[in-house]
């Protein structure tokens, strides 16, 4: 990986915390303070994405040309991508129990996420349930393209055609709207990018991880 890249991700999460803990932020009732997960949960979920999306961009490579060089990078990018939807649901449920009153309020929105986590959940335990290696690499790609297509609609769909507290859906203003002013702007953006930089980095050390594993066992089998 890129040395800079690594910089990048380092220097945009700590200016991130730093921002988030001490910058000023809009002054709205119910929110107040916790605006201030912001920084932290919504790009948690945008970093989620972009990591299956290039996990299933890996799955089709795979299905077209069956090494386990994609295969690995596949399965890691989904990793890394569970775990940011996991501390995302987090971070929500965090955010909720201060706004809403409770941490699960069954809200659309949290429901969706959380059909969409346990979706990614049985891609796992499907990898986990098939001994030969070939086959489960196939299953587990085509699993994979149908997991991020069913979950499109789960989180950005079908929560905006329901009732939902969550901002931007079910009528209610986006953060757009009322309270992402310019202030807030200067930290988020950079959290969105240095969280998935962050994803990336991490998604890459497993990925070596595996191949030097892969490389270990190829030679004890010699």
């Amino acid at each position: 990986m890129k040395t800079w890249i690594k910089i990048a991700a380092i220097a945009l999460l700590l200016y991130v915390h730093i921002g988030g803990m001490l910058f000023e932020v809009p002054r709205l009732n119910i929110l107040n303070e916790t605006i201030r997960a912001l920084y932290f949960h919504v790009p948690m979920w945008f970093g989620m994405v972009l990591l299956f999306l290039i996990s299933v961009y890996y799955a089709i490579l795979y299905l077209r040309n069956p090494t386990s060089k994609f295969d690995i990078r596949s399965v890691e990018y989904a990793n890394v991508g569970l775990t940011f939807g996991i501390l995302g649901m987090i971070t929500g449920m965090l955010w909720a129990n201060y706004t809403w009153g409770t941490p699960w309020h069954g809200d659309p929105k949290q429901n969706g996420a959380a059909i969409a986590l346990l979706v990614y959940l049985a891609y796992f335990i499907l990898r986990g349930s098939i001994q030969n290696e070939e086959q489960k690499a196939r299953l587990s790609a085509v699993y994979n393209i149908f997991a991020f297509a069913a979950m499109i609609p789960l989180i950005f769909i079908i929560p905006r055609l329901t009732s939902s507290m969550h901002p931007g859906s079910g009528g209610n203003p986006g953060f757009n709207m009322y309270d992402l002013d310019s202030k807030m702007r200067l930290v988020f953006y950079p959290a969105v990018i240095g969280w998935f930089l962050a994803g990336v980095w991490i998604a890459l050390l497993r990925i070596k991880v595996r191949e030097l594993e892969e490389q270990i066992m190829d030679f004890e089998n010699e």
